[in-house]
């Protein structure tokens, strides 16, 4: 099968089957960070309220469950601070939740669903007190839908904490409440710039230092640390400095497949696009088949790399477009218009590197979806 794309004729290799595991990967704790269906009846123009389609957005969430991943919900992945509002927000940690109970033979709902607790509903709040309160809200929310607790970095700390001792009493207040460990969750500034600075220095090694002493002083109460920072050297040097019994879950979208084969764990936005691929190749490391792992998981290398390549944050566009592609939703829209985000060449790109990587599931559907996008753009 071919198709004229922007760069020229790609001709389709054949569609790869992927078996869904028997369970979840035993070797490493693999999250998938889960995107949301807009309503394309809805209004999601940019500032809008996010309309989302739930029965679209909870059947995904099913996908990915059945293929032996856990899913963290509510996250950069969902479009948090990029257009999902906090009243869709809590809506979808409650629907994700209760989804979740219809896999318990996988395990405990609570640690197959994790969702992201922030600051997003409280903008204009200038004190420490006002941000702990702003996060407890939030933590309380998932706290009492039934998942488990992933504390993300928050733009308004960023903005309002002068040092490294105003992050540690934010946080340590927060883990002190703990009832159950929790994820904490370090989002770099190619990821969203207003985090610039965080854990109080722009410096790496001083922003590491203060995050580990914060792990240190509460370390029964974290479960892990998601580290998004694209830095395979700086994450091998935190997970070995960890206390024991903290995991490493890699969030780095660039270097993903050799940081889980050398020991991290995962929490990846790039999971959500190419799980059928990913639950195999862990299938192939927990069996010691190294070399399968890596068959199966070096051609989805530069897929991820363009789908997450500069500028960084608008990486949903290419994850939500492969979900349209492979008829997990009717349209390529998102909410807040970001299916806008993207050119169409880059696009093309994503599809071509989709095909390449196994990951078209009915090549056909893809190309008719794709020439529809390109007859749409005039092409």
């Amino acid at each position: 099968m071919r198709i004229a794309l922007p760069g020229g004729e790609h001709v389709l290799r054949e569609p790869v089957t992927w078996a869904r595991p028997a369970g979840p990967a035993v070797s490493r704790v693999v999250y998938a960070a889960a995107h949301v269906v807009a309503d394309p009846l809805g209004d999601n123009t940019p500032g809008s309220p996010a309309a989302v389609d739930w029965d679209a957005t909870l059947r995904f969430r099913h996908h990915l469950w059945s293929h032996g991943l856990r899913v963290a919900d509510a996250m950069d992945t969902a479009q948090r601070n990029m257009g999902l509002d906090w009243p869709a927000t809590r809506e979808l940690i409650r629907r994700s939740a209760v989804e979740a109970k219809a896999f318990a033979d996988l395990g405990d709902p609570a640690t197959l669903v994790a969702c992201g607790a922030g600051t997003d509903q409280a903008p204009h709040a200038r004190t420490l007190e006002e941000i702990t309160a702003a996060y407890t809200e939030q933590i309380e929310t998932v706290r009492e839908a039934g998942a488990g607790v992933i504390v993300m970095a928050s733009r308004q700390l960023a903005a309002v904490a002068r040092d490294a001792d105003d992050y540690h009493r934010v946080y340590g207040e927060l883990l002190s409440r703990a009832d159950r460990p929790v994820i904490l969750h370090w989002l770099g500034e190619m990821f969203d710039p207003n985090l610039a600075g965080y854990w109080g220095s722009k410096d790496v090694a001083e922003a590491t230092a203060s995050f580990l002493a914060l792990i240190g002083e509460h370390a029964g109460k974290v479960d892990g640390v998601k580290v998004s920072l694209l830095d395979a050297e700086h994450e091998i040097a935190l997970r070995a400095a960890l206390p024991e019994g903290v995991r490493l879950y890699t969030g780095d979208d660039f270097n993903y497949p050799s940081l889980i084969r050398s020991g991290s764990h995962a929490l990846l936005g790039v999971f959500d696009a190419i799980a059928p691929a990913a639950a195999a190749a862990l299938e192939a490391l927990d069996a010691g088949d190294l070399g399968r792992y890596d068959e199966i998981m070096e051609p989805t290398v530069p897929l991820s790399r363009k789908i997450f390549e500069t500028p960084t944050y608008n990486y949903k566009t290419g994850i939500v477009f492969l979900a349209w592609l492979n008829g997990h939703q009717d349209a390529f829209c998102m909410v807040n218009g970001a299916q806008a985000a993207r050119s169409l060449s880059h696009l093309a790109e994503v599809f071509r590197l989709a095909d390449r990587a196994g990951l078209l599931a009915d090549p056909e559907m893809a190309v008719a979806r794709m020439r529809s996008l390109l007859a749409v753009n005039g092409l």
